[in-house]
């Protein structure tokens, strides 16, 4: 979908990130390109070191050095009929106009994320007075007030400072904090991580239930992919920095097409089956500083052959999904499908 359509909010272009030392360039995002539509979750998965944090701070211009965003675009359209804004070409400046209003950020750690002097209403507040100052401190009270109640927290927890609420309460804030001025994208990076299942549920549910209400789009970061199978749209895989695979949740979940997709497809067990041995992905991710010649996966893939040894392969349409594997596109190759014990059909996948 190109970003002249309207139905595109983000549009990533050969997004390419490296952290600058004397040793040399580590490139942590290699010609990343994906889209985001309104409205749509967009779930980023992949091992720690893959460079998902690295893209998300590259996405919403929070990179700080060493970290320099060296080439690509991210073209994003604002509502209101603007037109769209290459974010990488932006001042500081006009990157506050955007911030908050049409695109904001749930960061990981809560309890760093909200400063820890100020009680969390006058911290709404805040925000919401910095961006639009014609709302008067009882209107943002109120604002507040509502804000707090689209996540199931009460007027009174405005009155607390972030250490006197619990890690969930505390997760919960950020996103209604994220939410303040109507932002059209919301990024999360890992907003679950620290809280236990049972939270983590109800945070999910709120995701869900607030974008079907307001209409953002997500783009949703995390290491676990079980989880996005039940919260996102579209599932994008990263692998040393690129992009390996992206296809619909159901698509990734029963016909995972790239060897690491299947992989990690094959570490988590369904809800209900026999039980049996899981296997997990041999070998450590590569070093990024002394990155391997050709597919950066190939020398922990039980599928590769020798052409995976020298050429990178290209994120190209496999079907209704996209995948960067030399065995789409090699002849007989091209109809291979996962290695055995990875199940395609199941039926415990919450929401598909």
């Amino acid at each position: 979908m190109p970003a002249d359509d309207p139905g595109t909010l983000l549009d990533v272009r050969g997004l390419t990130v490296e952290y600058v030392a004397q040793q040399g360039s580590v490139r942590a995002c290699d010609d990343v390109s994906f889209t985001v539509r309104r409205g749509e979750i967009l779930g980023v998965a992949g091992e720690s070191g893959s460079g998902k944090s690295t893209l998300i701070t590259a996405l919403t211009r929070l990179e700080r050095p060493p970290a320099v965003t060296t080439a690509g675009e991210i073209l994003f359209r604002p509502g209101g009929g603007r037109a769209p804004v290459d974010l990488v070409g932006l001042t500081e400046r006009e990157l506050r106009g955007l911030r908050w209003r049409d695109m904001a950020i749930v960061l990981q750690s809560a309890m760093n994320a909200l400063n820890p002097v100020m009680r969390l209403g006058a911290q709404f507040r805040d925000v919401l007075r910095e961006h639009d100052r014609t709302l008067s401190r009882q209107d943002a009270h109120k604002r507040t007030e509502d804000l707090l109640a689209l996540v199931g927290l009460t007027p009174l927890q405005a009155n607390r400072y972030p250490h006197e609420l619990s890690g969930g309460t505390r997760q919960r804030a950020t996103i209604a904090l994220a939410l303040a001025c109507g932002a059209d994208l919301v990024v999360m990076d890992e907003p679950t991580t620290a809280v236990d299942v049972v939270m983590q549920r109800q945070i999910l549910a709120n995701v869900l239930r607030l974008r079907d209400r307001l209409g953002f789009a997500v783009v949703f970061v995390t290491h676990d992919l079980s989880l996005l199978v039940e919260l996102a749209d579209r599932i994008a895989i990263m692998y040393a920095g690129r992009i390996v695979e992206v296809g619909s949740a159901f698509d990734i979940y029963h016909h995972p097409r790239h060897p690491y997709t299947e992989g990690l497809r094959a570490s988590f067990p369904p809800l209900r089956e026999p039980v049996r041995r899981l296997s997990g992905i041999p070998g450590s991710p590569p070093d990024l500083r002394q990155p391997p010649p050709g597919c950066a996966f190939h020398p922990r893939c039980p599928r590769r052959f020798e052409a995976c040894d020298g050429t990178v392969p290209e994120l190209r349409p496999v079907g209704e999904q996209s995948v960067a594997c030399l065995l789409y596109g090699a002849g007989e190759r091209a109809g291979s499908r996962g290695p055995e014990g990875v199940r395609e059909e199941a039926d415990d996948v919450v929401g598909h």
